[in-house]
């Protein structure tokens, strides 16, 4: 009977896909990553359009070589890599040993590495000053220059809180202002995906004035701080509750400045968030699970406005069965989907 409802379940999702998303966005194809290498977790594009950027599992950040066609090696966060590897330079087997222990950091997927490896899982492009903000589960908060390289540690913590988990991270194009997030003070991404985990209520938004070198936290009591995305006009900050299953909206200026209201409750878990190519307008990833008859995740892209208004729902069936994702990044009107659970970027146009 289960199998029956897994069949059932499969072709109503395809259908749906037809229904809601057959005149938007009805062509797929997917972004190969090297071999090995997973979860593509945020995609992001740099002030002249290259990219894709993605952060995978095994700590760094790849850029698409559209000459080439295959993703090459950008960024990565753990001092780690350079160290070691530096090291090994002088050692009588030097390169060798260097060609192995770049393959043994390169497409690790085990969560045990993460604190020697990293694992990055935001991305964002200061475009004024081509500069890449990453955030990392393991490293914190950190900035890459434009040559890429090893990415510089701007913060660990914030208010002698140590960050435990940073998760989401958006650039405001108008005043350089970082806004990014933790998911929790008290829980990492390993414990996370340990059986019987139990979140909590203890993440926070966080901004960054790269002037002043400070971080402030902005709002606290998150439950899984995602997202988040600044407006257009700078005037508010958005940011999704994973867990708390909505998107709170954080004003910045105006009679409402320094308060946060509830944008819109949503019947599944947020991920990340991402300004939509029209303004005023969002991408949500959103992960819709359901307990019965077996655990069950439905994608689904949607496209909401600052008033919280739903303008479409966009079910990523398609490469997506049964797989959770993490970003919607659009991009010339196509858009990029990120997932931990996959070794591909997928794209969806409008048209071939």
């Amino acid at each position: 009977m289960a199998n029956l409802n897994i069949v059932f379940m499969f072709f109503c999702s395809l259908l749906l896909v037809v229904f809601v998303s057959g005149n938007s966005y009805p062509f797929f194809n997917k972004i190969q990553l090297p071999p090995g290498v997973t979860g593509p977790e945020s995609a992001a594009f740099d002030a002249a359009g290259g990219g894709p950027y993605v952060s995978v599992t095994d700590g760094r950040v790849l850029k698409w070589d559209s000459k080439l066609n295959v993703f090459v090696e950008f960024a990565y966060t753990a001092p780690n890599r350079e160290g070691i590897l530096g090291q090994t330079r002088n050692h009588k087997y030097g390169w060798a040993l260097e060609i192995f222990l770049r393959q043994y950091n390169n497409g690790t997927t085990d969560p045990n590495m993460g604190p020697i490896c990293g694992r990055t899982l935001g991305l964002s492009f200061y475009y004024a000053t081509e500069s890449l903000y990453i955030v990392d589960a393991y490293f914190g908060f950190l900035v890459v220059g434009p040559q890429g390289g090893l990415a510089l540690q701007l913060a660990t913590s914030a208010e002698g809180v140590p960050f435990k988990f940073t998760d989401g991270v958006d650039v405001d194009q108008q005043s350089g202002h970082v806004f990014f997030t933790h998911a929790s003070e008290t829980f990492d991404l390993w414990n996370a995906t340990q059986p019987g985990f139990q979140p909590d209520s203890t993440g926070r938004l966080l901004k960054y004035d790269p002037v002043t070198k400070q971080v402030i936290v902005l709002l606290r009591g998150l439950a899984g701080a995602g997202g988040p995305a600044v407006s257009f006009d700078s005037s508010f900050v958005l940011v999704s509750e994973y867990v708390g299953k909505r998107i709170q909206k954080f004003w910045l200026t105006g009679v409402k400045a320094n308060t946060a209201e509830i944008l819109i409750n949503l019947p599944g878990n947020p991920n990340k968030i991402k300004r939509s190519e029209t303004e005023g307008e969002y991408w949500v990833a959103l992960n819709v699970i359901s307990q019965q008859p077996i655990l069950f995740t439905a994608p689904q892209g949607l496209r909401i406005n600052g008033l919280g208004m739903l303008l479409e729902t966009l079910p990523l069936v398609t490469g997506y069965f049964n797989a959770s994702i993490a970003v919607v990044q659009e991009q010339n009107s196509a858009l990029y989907i990120g997932s931990r659970d996959t070794d591909f970027l997928g794209v969806f146009k409008k048209g071939p």
